[in-house]
């Protein structure tokens, strides 16, 4: 039975976390790894200064421990599980040096847009060579439907869109105590049921040790946060959840699941260009989480709020692909 590997691959992942964070925390705060709070952002924001950073590891950490030790024991290990460590280690690491700049230096700009963009390319591009040379299909699914279109080479300039632009949504979503946990539990636990729909219990494995990391990392990060997880885990995270999107071949999806990260996104383009073209803002402040805090939302009815919006979309996906 293939159900108690769900529940055993998940309850690793949050425990490993959950262990690791009271060693972990201390030892960022001894190394002054703390958070540098952008002055242009909410006054509010300020008392968290300091706060230890880059506790991301201890995600990604979760996530490793789990899929390369507890998964080969209930289910065959894939190329494509592989590549889904690739994608986010490589992340990971990409945002890890993000981080390290940004405590070393004292300023809360690490890489510049370029390097990170080159980095974030990079990483895309490898993971597209393998996944090419490994057979995989770089046809489109067509959500709720049995059609797909192929789209040959095209296809790889569809995996750079979506893993950098994933990694980059993910990341901008990363602003308040709680929130990318919270919504980044749920959008993995969509694509776990997903991928446990297909057959592909690998990567089942891998998405629910990403949920049991990350709902590990929140009995941390739940406001008043005691550590962030940096671009470390973001930028991770947002790599992994494309990653798996291409694999269970629901790209078209991740839009839908990923709804929360889109709308943050969105709310971002929307205020640049608004204030490019008219001089006027549209938001108080982006990403949109913000503006909320600025209308006078508390910092947790934003977060909960964020999390019930994100479940409807994770809902929405899951009917999309399975019951349409």
């Amino acid at each position: 039975m293939r159900e108690p590997m769900i529940i055993m691959a998940m309850a690793v992942s949050f425990f490993v976390t959950v262990i690791l964070s009271p060693l972990v925390i201390p030892f960022l705060r001894r190394l002054k790894f703390g958070q540098s709070i952008r002055e242009e952002g909410p006054k509010s924001h300020q008392k968290k200064s300091g706060t230890p950073t880059m506790g991301g590891i201890m995600i990604l950490a979760a996530i490793a421990v789990t899929t390369v030790w507890v998964a080969p024991h209930f289910t065959s290990v894939s190329t494509g599980t592989y590549l889904l460590l690739f994608v986010t280690i490589g992340y990971g690491a990409l945002g890890l040096l993000d981080d390290l700049i940004k405590v070393v230096m004292k300023r809360n700009l690490g890489l510049t847009s370029r390097q990170k963009f080159i980095g974030q390319l990079v990483i895309a591009a490898v993971f597209f060579a393998v996944y090419r040379q490994s057979g995989f299909s770089t046809a489109l699914h067509i959500p709720g439907t049995d059609r797909s279109v192929e789209l040959g080479v095209a296809y790889g300039v569809l995996l750079l869109f979506m893993l950098v632009g994933s990694s980059n949504a993910v990341n901008l979503t990363d602003g308040l105590d709680g929130l990318l946990a919270g919504t980044a539990a749920i959008a993995f636990g969509a694509y776990a049921v997903l991928a446990w729909n297909q057959g592909q219990y690998d990567i089942a494995v891998f998405c629910v040790a990403v949920v049991g990391a990350v709902l590990g990392f929140l009995v941390f990060n739940a406001h008043p946060a005691k550590v962030f997880m940096g671009d470390t885990g973001s930028l991770a995270l947002g790599g992994a959840i494309a990653a798996v999107a291409a694999l269970t071949k629901l790209e078209l999806l991740l839009v839908v699941i990923g709804g929360v990260f889109v709308i943050e996104t969105l709310s971002v383009i929307i205020q640049v260009a608004s204030f490019k073209m008219t001089g006027k803002r549209v938001f108080r402040m982006s990403p949109l989480h913000h503006h909320y805090e600025l209308v006078g939302w508390s910092e947790w009815r934003i977060v909960v709020t964020f999390w019930t919006v994100g479940l409807l979309f994770a809902m929405l996906g899951i009917y999309i692909e399975v019951w349409m």
